[in-house]
């Protein structure tokens, strides 16, 4: 692999990492942390994420539940929960946070998947700028004489190459995702 290309790998590790966020966080049915872990809480007068103020764990396949930390974040973490408008309400249960997940329809199920497969096309549209931003930048290597002709468009190959196995890695995961949204 070229050099350049090295320097690259970086932003497109970023956007699978990203991808892989923004999938995780998609409700399908079975409880997962990583559906609230990120939410925004207002504590000791700082917006910090759910995940740093409580535990966050899966009693059974449909329960989340949340233990503050500082029991005193309770009434600040069911708000931020509100808030977040992420489709579940919150039920104080002691010094426990509990969130039910709804039994998903087969419409909802579609929604999700249409839902995700925009979320997708983003990750492409963001790795293919990322594929330009570099392709730009080797053209003016090579207009400042830093590299030949024939090197650009092997590294223009290679870029091309990189950004098809990303794609890739993007559709794959967008199939393993819709399969675990469809499936009941």
């Amino acid at each position: 692999m070229h050099p350049f290309l090295t320097e690259k790998k970086s932003a497109y590790d970023a956007v699978i990492d990203h991808v892989l966020k923004e999938l995780g966080s998609l409700r399908t049915g079975r409880a997962s942390p990583a559906m609230v872990e990120d939410i925004r809480v207002m504590a000791y007068d700082a917006p910090m994420d759910l995940k740093s103020v409580a535990s966050i764990s899966v009693p059974d396949a449909h329960t989340l539940a949340i233990s503050p930390w500082d029991k005193s974040l309770l009434q600040a973490i069911e708000k931020a929960i509100r808030d977040a408008d992420i489709g579940l309400s919150p039920a104080v249960d002691g010094s426990v946070i509990r969130l039910t997940m709804p039994h998903m329809t087969e419409e909802s199920r579609r929604k999700l998947v249409k839902h995700m497969k925009e979320k997708l096309e983003e990750a492409r549209v963001s790795l293919r700028q990322v594929r330009e931003e570099a392709r730009d930048l080797i053209s003016r290597r090579e207009k400042e004489k830093g590299i030949g002709e024939d090197e650009k468009f092997k590294v223009f190959e290679e870029l091309d190459k990189c950004t098809k196995e990303y794609v890739q890695r993007v559709d794959d995961m967008g199939k393993k995702k819709e399969e675990e949204i469809m499936t009941i």
